[in-house]
């Protein structure tokens, strides 16, 4: 029997520690996905004692200890002062905004109904690139971007009966605002690390909200530290294990299990609020998540054509 080359083993324990890293990559998404909801679960309990900007101004002050640690042990704290400061400045103006209306809409309304509205973010992100970006989108993803706002609309119901709309509205413009943040994240992402990302943003949400919540800011009840306490320990949980998540597994196939939120947010709400979403909201969830997931693959196909043809499959994105 002929023995086993060393090429052929090197490139069998490459395979086999590629599909390990993607299996621990689709675990820490799974897990950051779910610990993020219960962060969530946290500021909607908090949006009924105190007001949305101050619950924003919360999650930022209540992070930043954790963030800070978090840095310290990796990156150390140096390359936290080393940043593109407008765009991270503009990435702060846009947390205060999407994290104020989110808590605004999500006091009002099921938190399957609100995340149903915030499942259009990766194609408003698409669409946004566009013109800031300069990335060219097919029809096909227009049209997936196109169907994924009707599918909004099926979830909201102007003028219709059973949905908030004033709240609904609160979140859509809150994942606009989410979309707008995230391409400037593309544009900082190749510069300035990870941990100064969640710092900064972390920090200017928790200066930004706080400055704007302090004139009618309510005092902390001692009942809701353990609210305070979720809200950290979860966030900063769910942000290490999604830095985690796409730096093992490759991002087209880490990114459709962000959905996988829906199954979460369905239980919390059958269990803290005795509430479940009816039909429409479900009809227009699917529809909503169905062009989300065909927009993916559309883009995986792209990236996949636009490649040479001799060029060997790039690496799991970092």
């Amino acid at each position: 029997m002929d023995p086993v080359s060393p090429g052929v083993a090197g490139d069998g324990d490459a395979e086999a520690a590629a599909a390990r890293d993607h299996r621990r990559g689709v675990l820490a998404m799974l897990f950051a996905v779910a610990v993020l909801c219960l962060m969530d679960a946290c500021m909607k309990q908090l949006a009924g004692h105190y007001p949305p900007m101050q619950v924003a101004a919360l999650r930022g002050m209540v992070g930043l200890p954790l963030v800070l640690a978090w840095a310290a042990a990796t990156t150390g704290l140096r390359p936290l002062f080393r940043v593109h400061w407008p765009l991270h400045l503009l990435r702060g103006v846009l947390g205060v905004l999407f994290l104020s209306c989110f808590v605004a809409g999500l006091r009002d309304l099921p938190m399957s109904t609100a995340y149903a509205i915030t499942f259009v973010g990766p194609l408003l992100v698409t669409a946004m690139a566009v013109p800031l970006l300069r990335e060219h989108v097919g029809p096909r993803r227009w049209t997936a971007i196109v169907v994924g706002i009707v599918g909004v609309l099926v979830v909201l119901r102007p003028g219709g009966e059973g949905v908030m709309t004033r709240a609904g509205l609160l979140v859509l413009f809150a994942t606009v605002c989410y979309a707008a943040s995230v391409v400037t994240v593309r544009m900082l992402a190749q510069r300035d690390s990870a941990q100064s990302l969640v710092f900064w943003f972390l920090g200017m949400v928790a200066l930004g909200a706080g400055l704007l919540a302090w004139p009618e800011w309510v005092p902390l009840r001692a009942a809701d530290a353990w609210l305070l306490g979720g809200i950290a320990v979860f966030g900063t949980l769910g942000q290490v294990a999604l830095t985690n998540a796409f730096r093992l597994g490759e991002a087209s196939l880490i990114a459709p299990l962000e959905y996988t939120a829906l199954v979460w947010v369905v239980v919390l709400d059958l269990a803290l609020w005795h509430a479940l979403p009816d039909g429409m909201t479900w009809l227009g969830a699917a529809i909503i998540v169905a062009s989300g997931l065909y927009l993916m693959r559309r883009e995986r196909v792209v990236r996949a054509q636009s490649a040479p043809a001799d060029a060997p499959e790039p690496p799991a994105q970092a």
